[in-house]
């Protein structure tokens, strides 16, 4: 079956998930996480990337991404995928060993500027603690909350579309609507976009995702 084809148009806010092939891990130490972020950093600066969230789990990442310009999504991830995949072959000393990926990056388009794009990042830096990785969200070092809530001099982070609240911390640790949960994750297996009902709709409709959304489960120009 052929591969359907991304949106990829700027001005909008995607979150994008990869996963280690057979989700195996591919983060081991501090210093995998390190050279997973240096890379997110060089990206960054090569494709002009606006970063509004990320997390880095022990064999996949979340990030929120905000591209400036039509295929700039793309170029992105192909560039951060590539590299990662060389450098981390290169410091495990298994180069030529196979792939590192499972696939290609999954993207899903998120309703910006309203309580949507606060639900996905509050989603994407809940995951160590959903995980019962850690006690408090914050306290995994490897995601944009920690640098986000200490407020450290970062360049990864771009500045967020929307306000984050002053109570955030607390929303984050304490606060589970299963039912947000649960539909986010839904846009993540169905590839739909995450939104109010009409906007997903009208999205549904602007990039031709009907047809896939409905007899795939996933869309002609998403993933």
């Amino acid at each position: 079956m052929a591969r359907s084809i991304r949106v990829d148009v700027g001005g909008e806010i995607y979150h994008v998930i990869n996963r280690a092939n057979a989700r195996l891990p591919i983060f081991f130490e501090e210093a995998d996480f390190a050279l997973f972020e240096n890379i997110l950093e060089e990206g960054k600066l090569k494709y002009d990337m606006r970063l509004i969230a990320y997390c880095l789990m022990t064999s996949h990442f979340h990030l929120v991404l905000y591209p400036k310009k039509d295929g700039d999504l793309q170029k992105f991830m192909q560039w951060i995928t590539l590299t990662h995949t060389q450098r981390w072959h290169l410091k495990n000393k298994t180069i030529g060993s196979g792939h590192l990926y499972q696939g290609r990056y999954k993207s899903f388009l998120i309703q910006k500027h309203d309580n949507h794009l606060l639900a996905v990042i509050r989603y994407v830096e809940r995951n160590p603690l959903r995980a019962n990785m850690v006690s408090r969200a914050e306290d995994w070092k490897f995601s944009s909350l920690s640098k986000r809530i200490l407020k450290v001099e970062d360049k990864l982070i771009d500045e967020c579309p929307i306000q984050i609240p002053n109570d955030y911390l607390f929303f984050i640790n304490t606060c589970i609507d299963k039912k947000e949960e649960d539909k986010i994750r839904q846009s993540v297996n169905k590839g739909k976009p995450y939104g109010e009902l009409n906007w997903e709709g009208d999205i549904i409709k602007k990039y031709n995702l009907y047809l896939t959304t409905r007899n795939r489960g996933r869309p002609r120009n998403g993933t």
